[in-house]
């Protein structure tokens, strides 16, 4: 059945940590233990009331998505409507995207096809062609009308820029002040926080009623990795789409066969097979991802958080690289696969143990985790230097050592898949322990050279934090000046 389109719906998702099992999640033989963070991403999905003119812009648009009339007050003829999605990501310079609906023939689904100009974005533009294709299938009217998207992250996404410091916003959001493409991430998960928040909130608009959104958790999970999967050109374990869906997990990914049979958005039956995914009603290739202890916890007196080190990575270049050597070197590999696993699997039980038995160890310290983080950096300093890729590299290992030193750290890595992404760390839950990373950050300066030739910047404690709810419903409230 499908309900009557609200005037607006807002969802966000989480962004998240890959604490352990870098590498290893892309192997369904091993597991990996994700956080989700506090800090997310918000979609808010509202219904144009009427079609653009062809050629009109949405910022020529007088009042925003309930406006009637173009700034030209021309009136707008019915044979010149046609129903649009435009994007708008309004925290960066011109990141706005506008793009008409292009039913396909022979069951080919929904594409969606850029009308202005500017960059494209594959990961906005591979979620609608998902998502509406999904939604004309199982929905009762394959008329859309034409809607306003708005994309909004929180601070902790992006490195912060002269604009965003010297900007005084009194909410959760800031204008970062440079186009989208010159913004740093921070490597919180953005794309598949996004992907996930904006499938999410389209179907939940168009077919759902935001009650709806637990029940429908793993038809969204199996559509937000098909989606995010196409957009980054199949490479992932979707750990990160896990996160963004159900919160903080134990993760096994899901057989690689279960999307290879999806095919091109467009494509002569495409609408049929992404449906068949997506409800999980294909018999030869089922569902069979593991996500274990939804809202996992850390333990009490403990917290997590991240440090930017304005530098940045490319993870699905690292990771051909890292899978190459293993196909190379596949009994070596087999060996540090097993022994991280083993460390992983030890180090995921002692945390579970002492969320479940608080007063089994003083907060005070947390020894025994303290030495399996220490044994994991060991590991994977080992794969660094077999697979010449900088998963922990030197000006990395250098601020590790400096962090884990600090009186109240327990232990630091360079999450998922490493390089030069902001570090996340272990603490005790005690503001003089933040203070204390604070003032070390403050005059950091690196003094080794780096074996892959990175340079950390100026180090940043984020204020993000160890959160554990996956995708969830928002008020407009908080969004008031940025729609």
């Amino acid at each position: 059945m499908s309900y009557p389109p609200s005037g607006s719906t807002a969802l966000s998702a989480p962004g998240k940590v890959l604490l352990t099992g870098g590498y290893l999640v892309l192997d369904r033989n091993y597991t990996g233990t994700v956080i989700a963070l506090d800090a997310r991403i918000h979609v808010i999905v509202q219904q144009l009331k009427r079609g653009h003119r062809r050629g009109a812009s949405f910022s020529s648009v007088k009042g925003g998505p309930d406006t009637e009339t173009v700034e030209d007050g021309s009136a707008v003829d019915d044979k010149e409507k046609e129903d649009v999605v435009v994007v708008r990501s309004p925290q960066f310079v011109n990141a706005l995207w506008e793009y008409g609906i292009q039913r396909c023939e022979n069951g080919g689904g929904i594409k969606v096809i850029q009308k202005n100009e500017g960059r494209s974005n594959p990961f906005v533009e591979t979620s609608l062609n998902y998502a509406l294709t999904y939604i004309s299938y199982v929905a009762d009217s394959k008329d859309f009308g034409s809607l306003s998207v708005t994309i909004l992250a929180d601070t902790d996404y992006y490195s912060e820029t002269a604009f965003s410091r010297a900007s005084e916003s009194p909410g959760r959001f800031v204008n970062f002040g440079v186009p989208l493409h010159e913004a740093h991430k921070t490597g919180l998960g953005s794309s598949a926080a996004l992907v996930t928040a904006l499938v999410s909130s389209l179907v939940i608009h168009r077919t759902l009623q935001p009650d709806d959104l637990g029940a429908s958790r793993d038809k969204l999970h199996n559509l937000a990795q098909a989606a995010h999967c196409a957009a980054q050109g199949k490479v992932g374990s979707g750990f990160d789409v896990a996160a963004a869906i159900y919160g903080s997990c134990l993760y096994r990914r899901f057989s690689p066969s279960i999307l290879e049979s999806v095919g091109d958005a467009g494509s002569p039956g495409f609408e049929e097979r992404l449906f068949a995914v997506v409800e999980d009603a294909d018999p030869k290739h089922p569902w069979d991802t593991e996500c274990l202890d939804f809202g996992m916890r850390l333990p009490r007196g403990m917290q997590m958080v991240l440090c930017d080190v304005e530098c940045g990575s490319n993870s699905p270049s690292m990771v051909k690289k890292v899978l190459e050597w293993r196909k190379q070197n596949q009994q070596e590999a087999d060996l540090l696969w097993a022994a991280l696993q083993s460390n992983n699997e030890r180090l995921c039980l002692q945390l579970k143990q002492l969320v479940q038995s608080p007063d089994q160890e003083s907060p005070e310290d947390f020894n025994d985790v303290r030495n399996l983080i220490q044994r994991s950096r060991n590991h994977l300093r080992s794969m660094t230097r077999k697979a010449g890729v900088p998963i922990e590299p030197r000006v990395q290992t250098e601020l590790l050592d400096a962090v884990s030193a600090v009186d109240g750290v327990i232990g630091g890595v360079v999450p998922g898949a490493g390089g030069y992404d902001a570090i996340a760390v272990l603490i005790r839950d005690d503001q003089e322990v933040l203070k204390r990373l604070t003032e070390l950050f403050e005059n950091w300066e690196s003094k080794v050279e780096d074996d892959f030739g990175g340079k950390i910047g100026t180090v940043r404690l984020l204020g993000v934090r160890h959160g554990s709810d996956g995708v969830k419903n928002e008020v407009l409230d908080q969004y008031a000046g940025w729609l």
